[in-house]
């Protein structure tokens, strides 16, 4: 069937009247596609948007990390603040939406793996085929810093140990540092026991010999050569297994100093859903930080590194599920900025208990711009304004992208 590609939709396939849905194309393109129902596959463009570009990658296409390579970047871009304009509207909120910040190719610090059984020497490893569960074995990967594409021979090694067991499909988690990589590992079959003591010091030995700092296994140590770091504003924070960190640290400094410019003038902080301090040692340059975080072990770390980061104003910290107990409106009587960034899945219920505070200022971090509109409605109803939202692209080639925005009563 030939089709006229009409939008690109939320999903990043080109939408032809049906709707019909076809991958790789873009608004204005006539295609061949093959296939029923509402999606299609493509076999070929006859005739070709003026805003197609070669994609860089040669596993385009077929690997499921990326789907809009194909795209100049000027439109790119504008189509994903398009969206997040689209998903504020939804909730009838309108705004300021300021100019993107924009990541490049070559700038992600962490990607997450998938491997399976190759030879005893290497494993397969790569990412995930698009709608598929097959894996598609990597060579490079354009997203990446070029310290990641360039440790993929050596993780295809590490993981070749890892098989002894018919069902373990494991991931490695692989995070660049300024100390070097460090990779936590999951999805090794554990009823049978684990890995053997043979499995493990073949694990070690293979770490010492890619150049890696640490691997850890679910949490648990496998290799330790020195203590995977990073600088979050003025501390270094020691990282544990499996921590979260943004994407890119460019996009990572760029949110931070927003954050930081936002919260000025504050006199008392709140950093909800701190993780191990993104935006914490920022904030306790302006005033006093009171942070909390559902990992105790992110928040271990975010105490551990105050030692390291003297002259701030003073932060307390606490483990706390903010979900299940979010901080009270009477607790932040004497609080008048929160910055929150929650997990993809947002903070309905802390969102109620800030519509019911008397803090003057809210800035909320999101990477699900869905949940962050829902939520921000909560909080415009209660009186706030949401005054302007900062775009942020540091999920390159792919539909998502993150947001930084700022409420005031």
């Amino acid at each position: 069937m030939e089709l006229v590609i009409e939008a690109v939709g939320g999903e990043g396939d080109g939408v032809a009247a049906g709707p019909v849905y076809a991958p790789f194309t873009l608004a204005g393109e006539r295609v061949l596609v093959s296939g029923s129902g509402e999606r299609r596959d493509l076999i070929e463009v006859l005739e070709a948007s003026p805003e197609r570009v070669v994609p860089p990658c040669p596993h385009f296409g077929v690997c499921g990390g990326c789907a809009l390579q194909h795209w100049a970047p000027e439109p790119y871009l504008a189509w994903k603040v398009a969206r997040l304009a689209g998903t504020l509207a939804r909730q009838h909120i309108e705004t300021e939406i300021l100019a993107p910040f924009a990541t490049g190719p070559g700038t992600r610090r962490r990607v997450a793996l998938h491997a399976r059984s190759g030879s005893r020497e290497a494993a397969r490893l790569g990412y995930k085929a698009r709608k598929s569960w097959d894996l598609v074995e990597i060579a490079v990967c354009p997203i990446a810093d070029p310290a990641l594409q360039a440790a993929i021979p050596a993780l295809k090694r590490l993981a070749a140990p890892l098989f002894e067991h018919p069902k373990s499909a494991p991931t490695l988690h692989v995070t660049l540092t300024p100390t070097g990589i460090d990779v936590e590992i999951t999805g090794v079959e554990k009823k049978s026991g684990g890995l053997s003591a043979d499995a493990r010091v073949a694990l070690a030995e293979r770490a010492a010999a890619g150049g890696f700092i640490r691997v850890t296994l679910d949490g648990e140590a496998a290799y330790l050569a020195r203590q995977p770091q990073v600088r979050l504003g003025p501390a270094m924070v020691a990282l544990p297994p499996g921590a979260f960190l943004q994407a890119t640290p460019q996009a990572e400094r760029a949110m931070a100093a927003f954050v930081a410019e936002a919260a000025a003038g504050a006199g008392r902080i709140a950093d909800l859903y701190c993780g191990v301090g993104t935006f914490t040692f920022g904030l306790a340059g302006i005033a006093p930080v009171h942070a909390a975080d559902g990992s105790a072990e992110a928040v271990h770390a975010l105490s551990s590194a105050l030692a390291s980061a003297p002259g701030l104003h003073g932060v307390t910290a606490e483990a706390r599920d903010l979900t299940r107990r979010p901080m009270l409106a009477q607790e932040l009587r004497k609080t008048d900025v929160v910055v929150l960034d929650p997990p993809r899945a947002g903070a309905i219920e802390q969102s109620r208990e800030l519509a019911a505070s008397k803090v003057a200022r809210v800035i909320g971090v999101s990477c699900s711009p869905a949940t962050f509109a829902r939520d921000a409605r909560t909080l415009i109803d209660a009186g706030f304004t949401l005054e302007r939202v900062l775009p942020v692209d540091q999920f390159l080639w792919s539909p998502h992208i993150e947001l930084v925005g700022v409420f005031s009563r």
